[in-house]
């Protein structure tokens, strides 16, 4: 962009802002965007500067060379978002670089259509998803009979196995698919406390496909642990009491 085109591109900046070209600022954006041409993507970048609102409302709109610069390269570059070069065969590595170079500045020039469909996606599906197809009834049809199974279901088996592969069904965790499982107590803003290292052991049987404990089987395993824990602290403390040294004892030897 030379001198003459600079002040022709702050003409047209002008019937955005009102500014007030003169040669002084023609000559400084000559400078600044020596490199880049005057041409049509050029202008739009300018309206594409003044048609997005300012973070501050209040703010006055402003454009600067930098602006002009980044928002050109912005509309040419979107042209190019499904182009893929199309190699010819046996061509030289020079060939390649002309053609490639070529075909980029045609169409992020506008001169040739922009490629409008989205490349599709090669290969096949992985051999663990196969797996899945296969146990489930698979026979090469690309269908697959519902018998009650959901896709949901087959994509969270595939995704994650184990107890973090379920929903946790401890009432007062409800932990998500994925998600760990957390502790008792916590805050307001979080009910349940800290994530636990392991998963809630009824989540760990579901995932097993283990049935759940009835109410008098969790009762008799809680009065088990409990039991436990009572004999624990009864040897603790007969252990203390056996280790302690008889008041008096020190002073009579």
């Amino acid at each position: 962009m030379n001198r003459k085109e600079a002040a022709e591109l702050l003409g047209h900046c002008t019937a955005f802002d009102n500014r007030q070209p003169s040669a002084a600022a023609a000559t400084a954006w000559a400078a600044a965007l020596h490199d880049v041409p005057f041409d049509n993507d050029t202008k739009a970048a300018v309206a594409s500067y003044y048609t997005t609102p300012p973070k501050d409302p209040d703010a006055k709109l402003w454009i600067l060379p930098h602006h002009v610069r980044t928002l050109r390269s912005k509309i040419r570059s979107a042209r190019l978002e499904n182009f893929q070069y199309e190699p010819l065969p046996d061509e030289t590595p020079a060939e390649f670089l002309a053609r490639y170079k070529g075909q980029v500045q045609a169409i992020a020039s506008g001169r040739v259509a922009a490629p409008s469909g989205l490349l599709a996606l090669e290969g096949g599906p992985s051999r663990e998803f196969m797996a899945e197809l296969e146990a489930r009834g698979w026979e090469g049809n690309r269908t697959v009979g519902d018998e009650g199974v959901v896709e949901a279901e087959l994509i969270d088996t595939v995704r994650r196995s184990g107890p973090l592969g379920i929903e946790c069904p401890v009432d007062a965790c409800r932990a998500a698919i994925g998600r760990p499982c957390k502790g008792p107590g916590g805050s307001e803003k979080q009910p349940m406390g800290k994530p636990r290292l392991n998963p809630h052991r009824a989540r760990v049987r579901a995932a097993d496909g283990e049935a759940e404990l009835s109410v008098e089987e969790r009762l008799a395993q809680e009065k088990a642990i409990k039991a436990r824990s009572e004999q624990f602290l009864a040897r603790q403390a007969e252990t203390a009491t056996e280790d302690a040294v008889p008041a008096g004892e020190g002073a009579a030897s």
